[in-house]
Parts: structure tokens; sequence; C-alpha cells
């Protein structure tokens, strides 16, 4: 599968006046700074590149990028993100990384197993007790109830806590400048893998809920309370950074948010520039019907079909 992202600057934490490079420049071409050279530096900014990738059975070499990407969701969430890679990497039955399909010799990136992304599903009613699926609980139920009051989260215990009705963890991140169209054919694959599992009586392969958390953000303008945003603000302020999840929210039974501002240090809770608008990072918490998936997919295959 192909897709186009733009490249971003990354900082590495040094002065380039000051890096290795610039050592054998003369004084006076150091203090010079042109026109031409700014207007170059932008146009690598908003260089398009295209780049190939493709889905792959999840392994053990995938364990960092995995982790990475979990990391990046969770933040600094008292969850233990090493465990819960160890187990997407268990049961590889079910789940997908995104790597790239071909790295040129040519490339910076000497790491042929760099993951961009990863999709899997986790029964959190069957790994009841595994230390890192608790935590992933209590942190819900914890957030839920500071957002959303007390009876909204003893209802939602209740619910992940019936043992008749599984629920399943959906996890799918990847690195934001991926584009959503390569979420398509990986949730696409991961429900045929689930039917599979569960026509072949293998481990995650039947649920009647989906949980799944987003990560959302919101201008900072708009007004928030202890509980949420304002009521009297627009509806709809949300914005997921993986946009496909919007199709999700439509379908869930059971919707918070929670704010991750005092924990996050992406670009997320400040800027991509001096003309962007400032946005407050949050996360999404959604438990969406089983039987709602196949319209989901139909939602996806729709607006996402290249």
């Amino acid at each position: 599968m192909a897709s186009s992202a733009k490249k971003r600057a990354v900082g590495l934490g040094e002065n380039p006046q000051e890096s290795d490079d610039s050592s054998d420049e003369s004084p006076e071409t150091d203090d010079i700074s042109t026109d031409e050279d700014s207007e170059s530096f932008e146009e690598e900014l908003n260089e398009v590149v295209t780049v190939d990738f493709e889905a792959y059975a999840v392994s053990h070499n995938h364990f960092n990028g995995i982790k990475k990407l979990l990391q990046q969701l969770f933040l600094k969430a008292h969850v233990n993100t090493s465990e819960i890679t160890d187990i997407i990497i268990e049961q590889n039955h079910v789940g997908s990384v995104i790597k790239q399909a071909e790295v040129p010799e040519d490339s910076d990136d000497d790491d042929p197993d760099e993951v961009f992304g990863f999709i899997t599903m986790l029964n959190l009613t069957e790994r009841k007790g595994v230390q890192c699926v608790e935590q992933i609980k209590e942190l819900i139920l914890e957030q839920c109830e500071k957002s959303s009051g007390q009876v909204a989260a003893e209802q939602l215990e209740q619910m992940l806590g019936d043992t008749a009705k599984p629920v399943g963890l959906l996890l799918s991140e990847r690195f934001v400048n991926v584009p959503p169209q390569i979420a398509l054919p990986l949730h696409v694959h991961l429900q045929d893998e689930i039917s599979e599992a569960e026509r072949t009586n293998k481990p995650s392969g039947k649920y009647h809920y989906c949980l799944m958390i987003s990560k959302t953000c919101m201008q900072v303008s708009k007004t928030v309370t202890a509980r949420g945003p304002d009521p009297t603000d627009p509806k709809d302020e949300y914005m997921f950074i993986n946009a496909e999840e919007e199709f999700f929210y439509e379908h869930a039974v059971s919707t918070f948010h929670f704010s991750v501002q005092d924990e996050a240090d992406s670009c997320l809770s400040g800027r991509w520039s001096v003309d962007d608008v400032p946005m407050k990072p949050f996360r999404t918490v959604m438990l969406i019907p089983v039987e709602s998936i196949p319209t989901i997919m139909d939602k996806l295959k729709e607006y996402l079909t290249v």
C-alpha cells in the first residue's frame, strides 16, 4: 500500500551552527543567514515523499516499536506497557504491524524492523487478573468517575466485569504522519483474523463489546470544565488524531473524555507552527457493541478507499 506523508523537522537537541558539519566552514560563513537558505529549508519541510507500507505478522523483533507507540497512547499513566507488548506478541494470530515495504540502500534508516504502526485486539475479559489489564481498567474507571460521575463509572465497571459479554481492547496506533487510508486494510484484516480465531476456538476470538482509547485534542480556546467541555460550546469539538476512529465513536454506547495536558510533551499539546491554533490533548474512551462493527467497516470503506 502506498501512502504520502509530509516530512517533519525533528530536533536533535543541538544548535545546527555547532554541529560537526559546520565546523569546517569559515567564521564568516557561519554568521551569514540568507533568504535562499530559509527558502530551501521551507521547501524541505513541505516536500511530499511517497512511502510504501506493508503489514506484517507481529514478532519479537517489533517489541521496541510497539512499546514506543503504546507509550504514546498511555503517556505517564500507571500502565505496564512492556507487559502489554508481550501479550500482543504472544497472540500474534491476531494483529499486524506496519513497516516500510523496502528500505532504500542509501536511506539513513538502518532498522528494517522499525514499526510505523500496529493494530490488535486484546481480550480483557479472558485476561482478568493480569497486571496490565487491571491497570488499564483502573485507569479507565478512575477517569470515568472524574469526568462523568460515580454512577457512570459503576455502570462501566459492571459492563467490563460481565464475563458473559467479553470486552476486547482495540489498539490501533501509528506515527502521526502516516495517513488514515492505511487503517482500512488493517481493520478489515483484523476483523478477518478475529472471525478465524472465533471459528477455530483460539483466544481473542469472541467479543460483545469493543473498547477503544483514542487520542483526541481540542482547541485551547474552548471552555473546559472539571467534567469536560462546557455544554454551551459547539458540539463535535474533539478532533481525533486517528481520523477513522470518529466512525467508532458514532456507534459507541458509552463515552467520556479526559485531559492528558499535564502528561503530554509532544507537539499535540502545543502547535505545529506559530500560525496554528494551540491544541489541548485528551483521551476519548468509547465502548462499542461488536454488532456495530460491520456498519463501521462499511463507513471506513466508503471514506478511506483510495
